[in-house]
Order: C-alpha cells, then structure tokens, then sequence
C-alpha cells in the first residue's frame, strides 16, 4: 500500500515535580484513522538562568500515554475514593544520556485512531519554599514529537459482496476494513475458495478501530476447514480491520475470496422474534414508535440481503447476542463546564421487568467530556420487590451494550470487551460509579434484575423492580471534599478538571487521610502564625513612647493584617477570613515593607519634611511593586537596600560634620543596633533558606517573633525638640554661653527625664 507520513509537535514546557494531577503537564495529540505505527519522540533539556543547565541534578522525568482520555495517574500510590474506576495507561521514565539534554522514544505499532494524551511530571520533591529570584532556578523542558505513518486506499468490504483477491509471491499481505454501523450483534470474516501451493497458507486476522496485531482475534486457514471468524457484540460506528497474511515460507501466489456478514438486530422483520413485546409494555411512550434502536437479544443470525454466497452458520458464543432489545437514550442537560445531567425520558425511577434487560445509552461529547468525572448511582426501591430476594445489576459498557445472561454467573466482561458491574438488593440498596476521564462517545447502561436461590442468581417470575437511576457528569470527585479545591485547568485548547489537596491529605478526589493533618495540629499552626504577631506590640509601645506615631500607625496595621492573614490562609478546616483573600495578602506584604521602610529611614534621623515625604513615596511605590509581583525578591532586598542607602548617606554626612562616628557611643552600637541588625539577618537567613513547606507553621512564626523583635532594637529613641540634628545651636546671653544637652543629640537618653548637666564656659 501507499503510505503517507505526517509530523506534529508541541511548544516545550516547564516541567513541576509532582503533587496533584494539577501540577502535571498535560499535551494533547489528534492521531488519523489507518494509522500503522506511531512515534513519540520524548525529548528534554535543562535551562538555568538562560543557559543549558549542566549543573542541574539529574531528576527523573515520568510521561504517561493514554488514548481518548487523559491518563489517570498515581504516582504517590495514595488511596482513590470509594466506587472509583481507574482506567489503566503506559508509563515511561526518562533517565538522563547528556549533562543537558536526553531523548527518549515510545512506539505503538497500530495505535487506536482519535485523541490521544501525554502526561509528564518531575519526582515529588520536599516542598522547599524558595523566594523568587534568589537564584537561578533549574528548569526542566519537556517537549513531545510525534510522527506518525498512515495506510491510504485501504480496500474496503461491503457486508454481502464478495472481494477476490491474488496474492503475488512478493506480497505477505492484505488489508481490508468494513464499517460496523449501530445495532449490530454480529460480525462474521469468511475467507473463501482459497488456492495456493501448499492448500491455504493464510492467517485471517480481525480487530476493531486499527489495523491487527500479532496477538488479535486470529484464525489459521491450514487448520480449519471452513476460514471464518465471528465477532460477536462489535462496537459499533467503528472500522473492522481485516488482515489476510501469508504463512511465512508459503511459495507461489494464493487467489483466494473474502466476504463479511453483519447481523442486523436493528430491523423488526429480520432479528426481532413474533414474542418481543410492545413499545408500550417496555415503559416507553408510544410516540416513539417501535422502541428505534434494540439491543442484543435472543434470535438467530440472519443473513444479510445483498449476500452472492450464503454464509455457513456459526454457532453463537454469547447468548447475550441472540435478542434485540430496545435502547433507551437520555437527555443531555449542560448546566456549566464539566457539569452536565443525564435525565432519563418518563424516569428517573426506572422499571426492570423479570423477562428482559432496561438499557439505557448515555452519549459524551468528544473532547468535552473526557476532562470530567462520569458518575452514576443506582437506588433500589425496595418496596417494589414484594418480599423477593432480588438483585439488579447493571452492565455499565463502552461503544457496546452488554445484557446479563440468564445463569449463575454475571459479568461484564467478553473476551473484546470490558464493562462495569454495579448491583443493588435489599440488603445494599444503594450503588455508585464512578469514572475519571471517561473515554467519549456512548456508553451503554444495561440493567438486569434476578432472583438469589440455592443454585445462583435465576431469573425472576412476576417481580418487576424500580430502581432510581442518576447518571451526570462532574469537574470532580464531591467537588474534592472540604481538604480540597477543583481547578478548571486548560492545555491549549482542551480543559480539564483535577483536585488540588491542602492540609495533608492526598489522593485524587483528597480522601486519602494517611498523611493528614489532625485538628490539634491544625489549630496550633493557626495559633502560633497568628498569636507571633503579637510581638509587635512592645515596638509599638516604644514607637508611641519615642513619638513616632506614623511608625507606630505602620506597626499596628502590620499586626492586624498579618493575623488575619495568616488566619486566613491556613490550608485545613480552621479558617477565619475577614475580608478577601487577595486583600488580605496584598495588606500583609504591605505592611510588613513599610514597617521595614520607616524603621530604616526613622533611623537616618531626617527632617521630619524629608522623612515624611519618603514615607509617603515608599508607600506609593511598594504598592506598586506588590501588584506588579508579590512574590520578588526584589519588593523585599530593594526597598531595604535603598532605605539603608538614605541612612549610610544621613549617618556619614553627621560623621563627616561631627568628626566622629555616628552614633558616637559603644553601648548604641553594642546593646542596640548590632543586636538588632543580628536578629534582622537571622529572620531574613530563616525565611530564605531554611522555610519548608512542613516547618512552615513554626519557621515563620519565629520570622514574625525576629522581625518585631529587631524593630524594638533598631528604633532609635525620641528626637530632640526642636527637631534639628545638625550642629550644636549656641545662642549667647547675659555674657554666658547656653549649651543644649549633648546626650540627647547622640541618641543615649530620653530627653524627657535627662537632667541638663552640659558644661557651658563663658
């Protein structure tokens, strides 16, 4: 055949080690229909501060492939909630080849047509919290490539006709596909009149969606007779691959015929029995005339019209594949994204008489739905069971219905096709499903209702049960509990919805209590955050003692906010917020630079005009950088390193006038600033390097108990009355020489209870 090559390829991006599924990177690739082999090419590299990051540790990179819904991934082997379905996917680790850079490459040979989605994360890490710009980060890109080679002027059979076909020498092969439309019980491949050298050297091999694999349905020609195989519960608007291949070693060339049979269940005159019931005793209305789509049942296989040879009878496999019966579809009701109710016509108590399944189809919309939960729940009235000991089950299958069989064993599982099981009785009338990332398209609700007796689960006589059924589609799992927040989430043009956990509990909907925070744990965290701030108030008292009221103003807004902040932003159940959250944040981060800024510049000791002016200027500026980025390192370093400028200017400008070092007493610099800069350069040191996101609660409460605390050391006491720091003003009269005390203007006293004792010459 003609093969033709197609190229796709995604933006790199940055890589986040793995805490919840919203931390993963999620890509998003669209593979066409005859594809023969997809190739992945995985490839990644390092960055740091622009540059290729050869420093970087070597940190293992984790890509999931899943087809038609995103991977269901759990990494940190934490317990899924209750009822929950999870859907299994490939899984590949990338280990490093170069210093910056590995490629890593996934093949499938005949992958499914349709969406397909990678998932890539970093290893879990220990939570380090890292101030924004303190150092280069190292950056890990993940960018995904996929090549893919696809079949053109595929043969395509029609059901009834028959296809010859030579096979030349050279050739190992050919391929063929037949479309399976709705309603169809069974397919039947026939190879017929096959001649070769050495009888019929053929394999006949069958698969639904993609183009067979060694290990699919498989037929050996030499072996049999009659080369037939049949399919029984097809899915249905599919392609059905066809492959007839040569023995290996088979000389000369092989004619040979190939022919499909479709059993139709859809047509009343061909597959529905003269017995089948009414429209109107099946509980549906009779505006819908004769119940338009039926499910498999119990009726032989006809043959198709448009057949130029009678195909051979096959004895059927399953006897859920011998009646029709009527499919009953629901009403799509979209309320929101990923939101969305099933109801059901005239329901939702829905009647599962003893005779015969109720099915029901619910259809999602591809690509739309697959970023949801599908939920379903079942509610058994057991008042309608009349004292029976009956059980309904529900077959919960994918693109196929699948009906209970009348005997012991109930299941929802062929040897093609898997299903969910749900069952209610008396004893558990209640049962739920549910799927994350369910796959698109229509699934199918069978429900069965049997009677438990000695020898196993027997059909019922006389008993028709009611049972409540509610199917809708949800963001996520009970909205992830109160542990827990669901994220609407978005890679390009696709959404998804996933569960982000706070407080210690873990798992995909945040039920998972292993690792939980306790209540005790939870409110002394709250406690300390908010009681540390406390602290504040002695350079309070001593702001308003030395008349620095503006500082004393900054000191309490700082105290307030920072209290209910953190009250606030506490990730469990002990929360108490005020006002909004972003507020609140934007007011703690404020309050806490200024209390930085006027502290350094009330220690420069300026001309009140000056100072106040700078007040007023750092205020204006520090809200802008805060709503420009709150998380920088340089709304903290620059503001300090410009404040503490404006000081080495003030204070070198008295030295240089005085000649003397400013402050000009030891004990100033030994009990007073250098104590103070020391617990200021331990709380910067702490809140830098040392904060987790475990030590969070009580490393930051000392960051608050360091910081109150270096203000009290660092405020410097009141300033003289008039205000002026420069030189000694001298004023003469009545021949003596009147002197202002010196101690004050060094800083040492409080003028108010220091005793004038200066020295003055006449």
């Amino acid at each position: 055949g003609l093969f033709v090559t197609d190229y796709f390829t995604r933006t790199p991006r940055k890589l986040s080690p793995f805490r919840s599924f919203a931390s993963i990177e999620l890509f998003h690739f669209h593979i066409p229909e005859d594809t023969v082999i997809a190739v992945w090419n995985l490839i990644t590299f390092k960055e740091q501060g622009g540059t290729f990051g050869d420093q970087c540790p070597d940190r293992s990179i984790t890509v999931y492939f899943r087809s038609g819904a995103p991977s269901v991934i759990n990494p940190l082997h934490t317990h899924f909630p209750r009822d929950t379905a999870v859907p299994g996917s490939f899984a590949l680790t990338l280990t490093w080849t170069l210093p910056n850079r590995t490629t890593g490459v996934f093949n499938v040979t005949s992958p499914l047509p349709g969406d397909w989605f990678l998932a890539a994360h970093l290893p879990k890490d220990e939570g380090k919290i890292s101030v924004k710009g303190l150092y280069e980060e190292c950056q890990y890109l993940f960018q995904p490539q996929l090549i893919v080679q696809r079949l053109v002027n595929i043969a395509v059979l029609y059901p009834g006709y028959v296809t010859e076909q030579s096979m030349a020498p050279h050739n190992r092969s050919c391929l063929y596909k037949v479309f399976v439309p709705s309603y169809t019980s069974r397919v039947l491949v026939e190879v017929l009149r096959c001649r070769g050298a050495e009888g019929c050297p053929l394999w006949l091999r069958v698969r639904a969606k993609a183009p067979p694999l060694h290990n699919s349905t498989a037929l050996d020609c030499r072996e049999h007779a009659l080369c037939q195989l049949a399919l029984e519960l097809p899915f249905w608007q599919h392609w059905y691959y066809v492959l007839v291949e040569r023995h290996p070693g088979a000389p000369g060339t092989v004619s040979f015929q190939v022919t499909v049979q479709l059993t139709d269940c859809s047509r009343p005159s061909l597959a529905r029995p003269p017995f089948l019931p009414s429209s109107a005793s099946m509980n549906m209305p009779h505006s819908f005339g004769s119940a338009g789509g039926l499910v498999l049942g119990d009726s032989p296989p006809p043959t198709g019209p448009n057949s130029t040879k009678r195909p051979l009878a096959v004895s059927s496999a399953s006897p859920a594949a011998e009646r029709c019966w009527p499919v009953r579809p629901t009403l799509r009701n979209e309320l929101d994204t990923f939101s969305v109710h099933f109801y059901i016509f005239f329901g939702p108590n829905v009647s599962v008489p003893p005779d015969r399944p109720a099915v029901f189809v619910i259809n999602l919309l591809p690509v739309l739905d697959s970023g949801g939960v599908l939920n379903l729940e079942l509610r058994l009235n057991v008042s309608s069971l009349c004292g029976e000991n009956v059980t309904v089950f529900g077959c919960l299958n994918h693109e196929v219905p699948l009906t209970s069989s009348d005997n012991a064993s109930v299941t929802c599982e062929t040897e093609s096709l898997a299903g969910f099981l749900l069952s209610v009785n008396a004893t558990a009338s209640l049962s739920r499903l549910r799927i994350p990332y369910p796959q698109t398209g229509s699934w199918y609700l069978s429900l069965r209702s049997f009677c438990a007796t000695e020898h196993g689960f027997e059909p019922c006589t006389n008993v028709t049960a009611e049972v409540y059924l509610r199917a809708y589609l949800s963001p996520c799992i009970n909205d992830c509990g109160i542990y827990g927040q669901c994220k609407l989430l978005r890679t390009n043009n696709y959404l998804y919805a996933a569960c982000e956990c706070k407080a210690g509990w873990n798992g995909w909907g945040c039920t998972d209590n292993s690792e939980a925070f306790s209540y005790g744990f939870q409110l002394l965290s709250t406690l300390l955050l908010c009681l540390s701030n406390v602290m504040f108030v002695p350079p309070v008292a001593i702001a308003v003692r030395s008349h620095y009221l503006l500082e004393a103003a900054v000191y309490i807004f700082t105290m307030f906010f920072s209290t209910f902040y953190h009250a606030c932003d506490q990730p469990g159940i002990v929360v108490f917020c005020i006002m909004d959250y972003d507020v609140l944040q934007f007011c703690d981060f404020l309050g806490s630079l200024m209390s930085v800024w006027v502290t350094v510049i009330a220690m420069a000791r300026l001309q009140p005009v000056v100072k106040q002016v700078l007040y007023l200027l750092g205020a204006m500026l520090l809200s802008m950088a805060l709503q420009m980025d709150r998380h920088g390192l340089w709304n903290l370093l620059g503001p300090s390193l410009f404040a503490l400028g404006i000081m080495a200017i003030a204070w070198t400008a008295r030295s240089i006038r005085r000649r003397h070092c400013y402050p000009p007493t030891w004990k100033r610099w030994a009990f007073y600033l250098c104590p103070g800069a020391l617990i200021a350069a331990a709380a910067v040191l702490l809140y830098a390097f040392v904060e987790t996101e475990e030590n969070y609660f009580y490393i930051h409460s000392i960051w608050h108990l360091l910081i109150a605390g270096s203000v009290g050391f660092l405020l410097p006491p009141r300033a003289k009355p008039g205000g002026h720091l420069g030189p000694l003003p001298r004023r003469k009269g009545c021949g003596y020489q009147l002197c202002v005390n010196e101690q004050e203007e060094l800083g040492l006293v409080d003028p108010a209870v220091a005793s004038i004792n200066s020295i003055c010459t006449s």
